[in-house]
C-alpha cells in the first residue's frame, strides 16, 4: 500500500476543521433561535394566563367573603387543624372552605328544585328531597378533605421509615442532626413531596429559634402523624440521656418496619371476612342459579310435560 503524502492529508484536515467549524456555528445559532422562540411563547403564554389568574383570584376572593359571613370571620380550631393536616395553610383556606360549602348546598337546593318542579309530587316530599341534595352537596367537600388527609397520611407513613434511614446513615457518618436533616428533607423531595415539605417547615421553624424537639412536635401536629410525635419523644430521651442517636434512630425505623409489616398482615387477615358481603349477594346467587338452574329447568319441564 501506497503511503498517504502530506500534501493531501493537510488540505483534508483544513476543510474538516472548517466544516466542522461552520456546523457548530450553524447548530449554535439555530440552538439560540430555539431559545428565543420558546421564551417568546412563554412570554405570551403568561400574558394569556393573567386574566384566568385573576379571575380565579376573584372568585376565590368571592368565596372567601360568602365563608367569612357563613362562619361570622372565625373559624373552629377543629377545622384549622383538618384543613393543615389535608396541607391547606394558607390563612383564608378555612373561609374559602366554608364559601365551597355554602355555594354547593345552594346549588343543591336549587338543582333539586328544578329537577322535582315537573314532577308529581307532594309538597312535603318535594321540600325533603331538596333538603336532601343541598345537604349531600354541602358534605363532598368533607369528604374530599377527608380523603386528601387518609393520602398524606399513607405518604409519609410510608416514607418515614425510609427518611429515618438516610438521617442515621447521615448522623453515623458524622453529619449534625440538623443538616442531616436538611439533606434528607432534600432527598426526599424526589420521592415525597408531602414529607419533605413537612420537613422542610420544621427546618424552617428551627433556623427561626425553635427547639428542635418543639419543631418536630409542631410538625407532628401539623400532619397528624403518631409516629413523628414518637419520634420527638425518643429524641428528648436520646439527648437526656445522652445515648447514641445514630443507633436511636436505626432501633426506631426497624420498628416502624415492623409495625407497618403487622399492620400488612391484619389488614389481610381482615380481607377475608370483608368478602363474605359481597360473596354471599353478589357471587353465591351465580353459582346457585349455574348449578340448580338446569336441574329445575330439566323438573319443570318433566312436570309441565305430564
Amino acid at each position: 500500500m501506497n503511503a498517504i503524502r502530506p500534501e493531501i492529508i493537510i488540505p483534508i484536515l483544513t476543510f474538516v476543521s472548517v466544516i466542522a467549524v461552520g456546523a457548530s456555528i450553524l447548530v449554535s445559532r439555530t440552538q439560540k433561535r430555539k431559545m428565543m422562540k420558546l421564551r417568546l411563547q412563554d412570554n405570551i403564554r403568561a400574558e394569556t394566563d393573567k386574566p384566568a389568574s385573576r379571575k380565579k383570584s376573584g372568585f376565590m376572593r368571592f368565596l372567601e367573603k360568602v365563608g367569612n359571613l357563613a362562619s361570622h370571620g372565625h373559624a373552629t380550631t377543629s377545622l384549622w387543624e383538618q384543613l393543615i393536616r389535608a396541607g391547606y395553610l394558607s390563612t383564608n383556606a378555612p373561609a374559602i372552605y366554608t364559601g365551597i360549602k355554602m355555594i354547593l348546598f345552594v346549588f343543591g337546593l336549587v338543582g333539586m328544585t328544578i329537577l322535582l318542579l315537573p314532577m308529581e309530587v307532594e309538597i312535603p316530599t318535594k321540600i325533603t328531597f331538596v333538603f336532601l341534595g343541598g345537604i349531600i352537596l354541602f358534605f363532598v367537600p368533607n369528604i374530599i378533605i377527608l380523603t386528601q388527609l387518609k393520602k398524606r397520611h399513607d405518604e409519609i407513613r410510608r416514607h418515614l421509615p425510609d427518611a429515618i434511614d438516610l438521617l442515621e446513615i447521615c448522623v453515623s457518618s458524622g453529619i449534625g442532626l440538623d443538616m442531616a436533616w436538611n439533606i434528607v428533607a432534600d432527598e426526599m423531595l424526589r420521592v415525597s413531596p408531602v414529607l419533605a415539605n413537612a420537613m422542610a417547615l420544621s427546618n424552617f421553624e428551627i433556623h427561626l429559634g425553635a427547639n428542635r424537639v418543639e419543631a418536630m412536635r409542631h410538625m407532628a401536629e401539623r400532619t397528624g402523624v403518631e409516629e413523628l410525635s414518637s419520634l420527638a419523644a425518643i429524641l428528648v430521651q436520646t439527648e437526656r440521656f445522652g445515648t447514641s442517636i445514630a443507633t436511636t434512630l436505626r432501633v426506631f425505623a426497624s420498628a416502624m418496619r415492623e409495625e407497618r409489616s403487622f399492620t400488612a398482615q391484619e389488614n389481610a387477615e381482615k380481607m377475608a371476612v370483608k368478602l363474605i358481603l359481597p360473596m354471599v349477594v353478589f357471587i353465591f346467587p351465580a353459582v346457585l342459579v349455574i348449578l340448580i338452574g338446569p336441574a329445575a329447568i330439566a323438573i319443570a319441564t318433566q312436570l309441565l310435560t305430564q
